[in-house]
């Protein structure tokens, strides 16, 4: 993976505001997946391609998460004005207190983010407002991708003022870029979009950790 000289121009913005409900009464974000909590593993994962990290959540979220990414890249913290609104309003407060022209943002439950994606992701991105992958015959993947920050922002409070909640809906705002499935099984295996929202897909998740070692 080669660290592009634009990488202090680059912010990671992790989505870790919602309830979890699927996952049960935990915070799924917190949960210890082989022996390092989700969340963690996310960021540790993205720090090498980006210059700073913003955790989007709940006000008291901050606490245990700050606690739990003790030791580990610095973080910043975007909260919600208005808790559990959806991804797309928690995107919008990330993006608020992003500093950079591009923004990556991914979900706190993909726990198998490959950097030399999100470096590519930022390539494609480059004289776009955004770059968004998409596996064949697949949903966008939107919560990890990248955007440009000021017009992403701009684009979800419009959605927002039309009372949207789908998380492409601001794309129909934006000049992007799909990035297909071959170009991104020359950077990552497709497992990088596996996320864990039951109990069941964190074992699986799990017991894949610790095969790998």
């Amino acid at each position: 993976m080669a660290l592009e000289t634009g990488r202090d121009e680059r912010t990671g913005l992790v989505l870790a505001g919602g309830y979890s409900t699927r996952f049960g009464e935990r915070d799924k974000g917190l949960a210890d997946l082989a022996g390092t909590p989700m969340i963690r593993r996310v960021v540790d994962r993205i720090d090498p391609v980006v210059g700073t990290v913003v955790v989007n959540c709940r006000e008291e979220q901050v606490s245990p998460i700050r606690t739990t990414l003790a030791g580990g890249p610095n973080v910043s913290f975007a909260v919600d004005p208005v808790p559990d609104r959806g991804p797309m309003a928690g995107i919008l407060t990330g993006l608020c207190a992003a500093a950079t022209e591009y923004t990556f943002v991914v979900a706190c439950d993909m726990p198998f983010v490959d950097p030399d994606l999100v470096a590519f992701l930022f390539d494609r991105a480059a004289g776009h407002d955004a770059a968004v992958p998409r596996v064949d015959d697949g949903w966008l993947q939107t919560t990890q991708a990248v955007y440009r920050t000021a017009p992403m922002a701009r684009a979800c409070e419009r959605a927002i003022e039309r009372g949207n909640r789908r998380i492409d809906d601001p794309l129909c705002d934006l000049d992007y870029v799909v990035v297909g499935e071959s170009a991104i099984r020359e950077h990552a295996a497709l497992e990088t979009f596996e996320n864990v929202n039951t109990p069941e897909e964190f074992e699986r998740a799990a017991d894949r950790l610790e095969r790998e070692g």
